[in-house]
């Protein structure tokens, strides 16, 4: 029994090595340049929105204090994959990630993506005050309650990370090391325990889907009564006013929610060739998202503009020494 303990301890894997994306196989050069371009543009879309939301004085409202946790989730969501994913299209060795570094790439994406949640959930309850009782919007949605609600994504986001990332790394992991994904989530690593995972995937389902399925129908019940809101609204410019503050946010809502419903679902259908949906939620939605508020937001392009003119400006309006 001594012997056979010392077995399993010395043949516990110190890495992984990620196969990465099939599609990508061919082509390591040109997929290289084409992530970095999408990584940069949503690294510098995000800090932007983030840079302009802090700095505008006409952005303060709840709404826009959200808006700017968002781009900082997704500025660091997209950093927990897309590096690694460029660094495997380079070399193989970009491929490996050592044990711990794999459990903190779970941990992080599983801490950014469920913050990430919990506030599209806490800004269609924004919306929901502000449109459905903008007496009492004010008063209740005050610095106080705004902040609370804004931590407490936070929060709940690190307890469900720790949750899932300790019942993933509590099982013993012999070999193989390849993980049939472009980065460590949950469903590809289960399949190289060296242990039953049936506990682990009907936690997984049970965790993740309570928390998705309660935040999704949350949202839907906001908008129901958003709807009806605005459509009690007499005016057209009234309600197409009400309507562009809310459709950006239903847009990232739906590219968010439906990817991970393919993926966490099906977790034995996960595979290199199942990572499209996975792409699409991690590193391209992130991108998209500073576009769909820009473009349909003119506040947000009122205050770009502002900023782009002020830094124009200011050194120009500087005095000579």
């Amino acid at each position: 029994m001594v012997e056979k303990m010392q077995s399993l301890n010395q043949s516990v894997v110190s890495h992984f090595l990620l196969e990465g994306l099939t599609y990508t196989a061919e082509h390591p050069g040109l997929f290289f340049l084409l992530f970095l371009l999408i990584y940069s543009i949503t690294v510098s879309g995000n800090l932007l929105i983030l840079l302009t939301v802090g700095c505008d004085p006409h952005l303060r409202s709840p709404m826009y204090h959200f808006l700017g946790h968002l781009s900082f989730l997704d500025a660091c969501l997209s950093t927990v994959t897309v590096p690694k994913v460029m660094a495997g299209l380079l070399a193989l060795d970009g491929k490996v990630i050592s044990f711990q570094g794999c459990a903190l790439q779970l941990y992080c994406f599983h801490f950014l993506a469920s913050t990430e949640c919990f506030l599209y959930t806490v800004m269609a309850y924004d919306r929901y005050l502000a449109i459905c009782q903008p007496l009492h919007y004010p008063v209740v949605m005050n610095k106080r309650l705004c902040a609370g609600l804004a931590g407490s994504t936070w929060a709940i986001g690190a307890l469900h990370s720790t949750i899932q990332t300790s019942l993933t790394f509590r099982l013993l992991y012999c070999g193989p090391q390849k993980i049939a994904y472009f980065f460590c989530d949950i469903p590809p690593v289960l399949k190289l325990a060296c242990a039953d995972t049936s506990i682990n995937e009907i936690v997984m389902l049970a965790n993740i889907g309570v928390v998705a399925a309660g935040c999704l129908i949350l949202i839907v019940i906001s908008y129901v009564f958003i709807v009806a809101a605005v459509l009690r609204i007499r005016t057209a410019e009234g309600r197409q006013r009400a309507f562009s503050t809310c459709t950006a946010h239903l847009t990232v809502v739906l590219l968010y929610y439906m990817p991970p419903v393919c993926i966490y679902l099906q977790p034995s259908s996960t595979g290199t060739g199942a990572g499209a949906p996975a792409v699409f939620y991690t590193i391209v939605t992130p991108m998209l998202n500073p576009f769909i508020y820009t473009l349909r937001n003119k506040e947000v392009k009122r205050a770009l503009r502002r900023l782009v003119f002020s830094s124009r400006e200011s050194p120009a309006s500087s005095p000579a020494p």
